[in-house]
């Protein structure tokens, strides 16, 4: 009988491990995982890349008139006015200038082609005024001389058109004539002086109806001057440039 208890019992324990083999009770334990830390290696500061840069807020820092990337309310500046532009606005300005006077028609008529060969457009227009009349040469008559013997001598050296008249101030003299070229002028003085006297010049006027000329000039261009309209080698010119008259400005011919 307890031989047949001892084989029942080992019957039951090789039951119980079997069943416990089976569900793995046996198994050894799991090897432990190891874990291997990368390699760290050392880098100089100019082999790192750089930092990446912060953005800037586009509205913040845009100029004016640039819209930002966030879609930011524009910054509308001045707008700018090309070159062309203000080429063509400073072009359309014109500015009157009147050239004269003339003692005549035949003198503004030759002056005015001058012009229209310059590229200018001329417009001629008569005015009441005082015009250079030409440059007289005269001779004082002084207590030690009378006007006779002045006249003498002169008609001897071959002056013989001298007349007595009301001189620039309040004496008499004798005049040597009204010269409008310089050339002459100066020839008549020579003969005086020849004589052993010393004339005197002044510049004569007239008055009446004088002739002006009227030219729009743009800001491109120049200046116009008289002697530009200095024509007749040794011709003595007394002409002005100045502003044309409320009136005439931009009058028709």
């Amino acid at each position: 009988m307890t031989i047949l208890k001892s084989i029942v019992v080992c019957l039951a324990l090789a039951n119980v491990g079997y069943f416990l083999w089976n569900r793995g009770v046996g198994d050894p334990a799991p090897a432990a995982t190891t874990i291997t830390a990368p390699a760290v290696s050392l880098k100089l500061a100019s082999e790192s890349p750089a930092p990446p840069r912060p953005v800037a807020d586009p509205d913040m820092n845009a100029p004016a008139g640039f819209a930002g990337a966030s879609g930011g309310a524009e910054r509308a500046g001045p707008t700018p006015v090309a070159p062309a532009e203000t080429a063509g606005l400073l072009t359309d300005v014109k500015r009157c200038i009147s050239v004269g006077p003339f003692r005549d028609v035949a003198e503004a008529a030759h002056a005015a082609s001058t012009l229209r060969g310059g590229g200018y457009d001329p417009r001629q227009r008569v005015a009441e005024g005082e015009v250079w009349a030409g440059v007289w040469v005269y001779l004082p008559i002084t207590p030690a001389r009378s006007s006779d013997q002045m006249q003498a001598k002169l008609k001897a050296g071959g002056i013989d058109d001298a007349l007595e008249m009301p001189g620039p101030n309040d004496g008499s003299v004798l005049s040597l004539g009204l010269f409008s070229d310089s050339k002459r002028a100066q020839t008549r003085i020579s003969q005086a002086q020849a004589l052993g006297l010393n004339p005197g010049i002044a510049d004569r006027k007239r008055t009446g109806d004088v002739y002006w000329i009227d030219i729009d000039l743009k800001p491109t261009d120049n200046v116009l001057k008289p002697t530009d309209l200095q024509t007749d080698s040794g011709r003595i010119v007394r002409l002005e440039v100045k502003g044309c008259p409320a009136a005439a400005g931009g009058a028709g011919p």
